[in-house]
């Protein structure tokens, strides 16, 4: 049941990245600078409010990997126990770390940004030292999400 429950918050978290890469920050693509950074700064204002939601599903991912591995590890042996602690190694060191690392620091700079007080060069430096690598960070955690979700999958499909 544990498991379940991780691969739903897991599930939902990813797709929340997925969603990011695909569809979020293709679409700001095409904004000028002033106008990306305000609409990031909106975006990522409703996430830094704590909206319940995500805040549920965000820490609940975390916490039902955890208790997954915990309970995975004392009672699963052999190849479920291996998929179940690499999927938890995978999704907090591959998808948690670099959010709390990289992410989640781009995001304070860019929410401390006083867009309209910015000269265009100021805002287009602002966007380069922003943009590319919160980009390659995020594709990079959405990869890592969804191979951790995958491993915990195959924990819960009856082998034989």
């Amino acid at each position: 049941m544990v498991v379940a429950v991780a691969v739903l918050f897991c599930s939902l978290t990813a797709g929340f990245l997925f969603a990011f890469a695909a569809v979020v920050m293709p679409g700001l693509r095409g904004l000028d600078d002033a106008a990306y950074l305000r609409a990031f700064q909106g975006v990522d204002g409703v996430i830094q409010d704590n909206q319940p939601a995500f805040l549920l599903v965000w820490v609940g991912s975390v916490v039902a990997t955890l208790a997954a591995v915990v309970v995975g590890v004392a009672s699963l042996s052999g190849v479920d126990r291996a998929l179940l602690v690499g999927a938890g190694v995978l999704w907090l060191g591959g998808v948690q770390l670099p959010t709390v690392a990289v992410n989640v620091p781009l995001n304070g700079r860019v929410q401390a940004l006083e867009v309209d007080a910015l000269d265009p060069g100021a805002l287009r430096e602002a966007r380069r030292a922003f943009e590319p690598r919160w980009n390659r960070w995020n594709v990079a955690r959405t990869l890592v999400a969804t191979v951790a979700v995958a491993l915990m999958i195959l924990v819960l499909v009856p082998s034989g």
